[in-house]
């Protein structure tokens, strides 16, 4: 099942700089990497270059639920890819997003997250990257 892959589609309402930034900047993006409606926000470290190293700490309830990652490419503003470890996640699990200038102000987001342990695994994290994305959008339209 290694080979299952989510790809997730928005049109944020925000220029393309502004909302790469924000997937770099660990107070913007503790604002919108909520993948449940309802969750506190996260706690977010992080060392924006490649090779540097992420943390995202997220508390769907008592629990706190650990994300990790390092950055293998970050191409302002058009691309950035990291590797994605948690406990529903897999060796070689990866997320890659393409930022495409749709004009000044609307920027389109294509998500790409590959291998998963199972399908339900991929169909929760489908669910996850949509409300995060819909949190951008939310976030950058305040």
């Amino acid at each position: 099942m290694t080979d299952l892959s989510v790809t997730v589609k928005k049109t944020i309402q925000a220029p393309i700089e502004k909302v790469f930034d924000a997937w770099l900047d660990p107070k913007i993006l503790s604002k919108f990497i909520i993948p449940m409606k309802g969750m506190p926000e996260p706690e977010v470290v992080n060392d924006p270059r490649v090779g540097g190293e992420f943390t995202i700490i997220m508390r769907p309830g008592d629990e706190p639920l650990p994300h990790t990652g390092e950055y293998l490419e970050i191409s302002r503003p058009n691309k950035l890819i990291f590797t994605w470890v948690s406990a529903h996640s897999i060796e070689g699990s990866r997320v890659t997003l393409d930022f495409t200038k749709v004009d000044e102000s609307i920027t389109e987001v294509l998500l790409t997250h590959e291998k998963f342990i199972d399908e339900q695994a991929r169909n929760d994290h489908k669910g996850g990257w949509t409300s995060i994305l819909e949190e951008l959008d939310n976030y950058m339209g305040r």
